[in-house]
């Protein structure tokens, strides 16, 4: 919205890959469901660990958000105060946003925090996370193969059967399930010791070609026109390989990743997605009061910046305390029990 103006000037391809940003929802739902299925590939799954790994995913996701709906507080005082809405549809609004319901709801027309709806998403393939994982993550690589296959059409499917559309996590779950089986095929090929150069060399093409092709349709998506393909639907098979490519390694872009700067603002990147439409509300009221509906450029990098800041600061004070202290209330609640039950088999 803020920058709006000025990627208009940009050349015709640019401003397609900037205004296609929002489709790396997407690799991000798939790299949930690598990263979780390669930190828990030797779990052993019982009652304790089930609920470390439920604490364990709620404190990742809901502080953070929890700060969010402070941001908005204000904004949702006046929703309340406001006379256009019936006592029902508030008290609706109120419990999607509290219980992160926004993804099975649809447009909820308030806009607080439009990304939250991925929340919705997580949430739901964290519940069905141990029960995927069991069944793919210790099967052989050609049970995980028609799997990954189904995920890249299950969503078309799922359209054609007429399930509504903004029941998001389960057209997602295809794309949280492909991640769980893309570590499966990148455990496989690390087993298979290639050699480093190999490996490297591999990893670099299967990086490349994947950003050029996704670039591609990105920039011309009529190309999918007039056939049952989505944008979606074909980015999922490219970010499946971009994946295994980038966790192999190899070439500028794995280099660039690895620096301490970018493991460090990947690791505040959560708050920053989850908070930043929070903040431009607040940062909206102030250009409109300045400038109207038509702020200059530089207000949109500013607000960049303020972002970024206001992120690490969420990631240093609130959730990485918060994340910290509920893992530990669920350690501490658990050993007693453990320590009981193994008097007690004594």
């Amino acid at each position: 919205m803020l920058l709006d103006a000025w990627n208009q000037t940009l050349p015709p391809a640019l401003q397609s890959l900037l205004r296609g940003g929002y489709l790396a929802v997407q690799s991000f739902f798939l790299l949930s469901g690598f990263v979780l299925a390669r930190s828990y590939a030797s779990t052993r799954w019982n009652r304790h660990t089930l609920a470390r790994f439920v604490m364990a995913r709620f404190a990742r996701i809901y502080p953070a958000y929890l700060l969010s709906l402070v941001l908005i507080s204000w904004f949702v005082a006046e929703f309340l105060l406001n006379s256009g809405r019936s006592l029902h549809q508030k008290a609706t609004i109120l419990t999607d946003y509290a219980f992160v319901l926004q993804g099975w709801t649809g447009s909820l027309n308030v806009g607080w925090n439009t990304p939250a709806w991925s929340l919705s998403c997580e949430f739901f393939f964290y519940l069905c996370f141990p029960l995927a994982f069991l069944w793919m993550g210790r099967g052989s690589p050609m049970r995980v193969l028609p799997v990954l296959a189904a995920c890249f059409i299950a969503p078309l499917l799922l359209a054609r059967e007429g399930v509504p559309q903004v029941w998001k996590p389960i057209y997602h779950l295809s794309d949280f399930v492909a991640g769980i089986a893309t570590a499966r095929i990148y455990g496989a090929l690390i087993e298979s010791r290639l050699r480093t150069k190999t490996a490297r060399h591999l990893g670099f093409w299967l990086s490349v070609v994947p950003l050029v092709a996704g670039a591609a349709f990105i920039i011309w998506p009529h190309v999918l026109d007039g056939t049952v393909m989505t944008l979606n639907t074909v980015l999922r098979p490219l970010n499946v390989l971009l994946l295994i490519g980038l966790a192999t390694g190899g070439g500028f872009i794995v280099r660039a990743l690895s620096t301490d700067l970018a493991g460090y603002l990947g690791k505040a990147s959560y708050s920053m997605y989850i908070l930043h439409i929070p903040l431009l509300w607040w940062f909206s009221r102030y250009t409109s009061f300045r400038w109207g509906t038509a702020p200059p450029a530089w207000t949109g990098f500013l607000f960049i910046a303020a972002v970024i800041g206001v992120s690490i600061a969420a990631f240093e004070l609130v959730e990485t305390p918060a994340n910290q202290l509920l893992r530990d209330w669920t350690a501490a609640r658990l050993t007693p029990a453990r320590s009981e039950a193994l008097r007690a088999a004594a």
